[in-house]
């Protein structure tokens, strides 16, 4: 199973734009906080087409009762509020906006992969069995617009930079 992973979005849609075309070879997709606008919710929804997007609220997330509500049509978009605790192709996944939360998680070894957002910095540690990982931000305000690539079957990461 391919896991597209993202973060810190902050309304850029032309960077997710860019990320579309990796959106859509993944099975599943994963957002760790701060689409900011709904309109971004409506471009991921249109995006994604109908693949499963599962998403934690981050610090700037501020209308979150308009997200919800642009997102009620689509089955296919999960909020999962301020932490996700999943299960995907067998592995324990944690999702959470802020690194925190998410190093006491990875240090519990309690899960396969633990995936935050929040500093804007790509980032893969791996303590003891768990993959902590950061796939960096979208926005691009530190330069680089990045998001991950998780697969499942070989626990591998691959860091992919969004073009201009």
């Amino acid at each position: 199973m391919r896991i597209a992973i993202l973060s810190d979005t902050h309304d850029n849609v032309w960077k997710l734009d860019c990320a579309m075309p990796h959106l859509a070879e993944a099975d599943v997709i994963l957002h760790c906080g701060d689409l900011c606008s709904p309109f971004v919710t409506q471009r991921l929804i249109a995006g994604v087409k109908g693949k499963p997007v599962y998403i934690v609220w981050g610090n700037n997330d501020g209308d979150r009762r308009l997200h919800l509500l642009v997102s009620a049509g689509a089955e296919n978009i999960h909020f999962l509020g301020e932490f996700g605790d999943l299960t995907m192709d067998g592995l324990k996944i944690a999702l959470t906006h802020y690194p925190e939360i998410a190093r006491p998680l990875a240090e519990s070894g309690k899960y396969d992969l633990v995936c935050y957002g929040h500093d804007h910095k790509a980032n893969e540690e791996h303590i003891g069995r768990t993959i902590l990982l950061n796939p960096g931000e979208v926005h691009g305000l530190f330069g680089r617009s990045t998001m991950a690539l998780f697969m499942t079957g070989t626990k591998k990461v691959a860091t992919v930079e969004l073009g201009n």
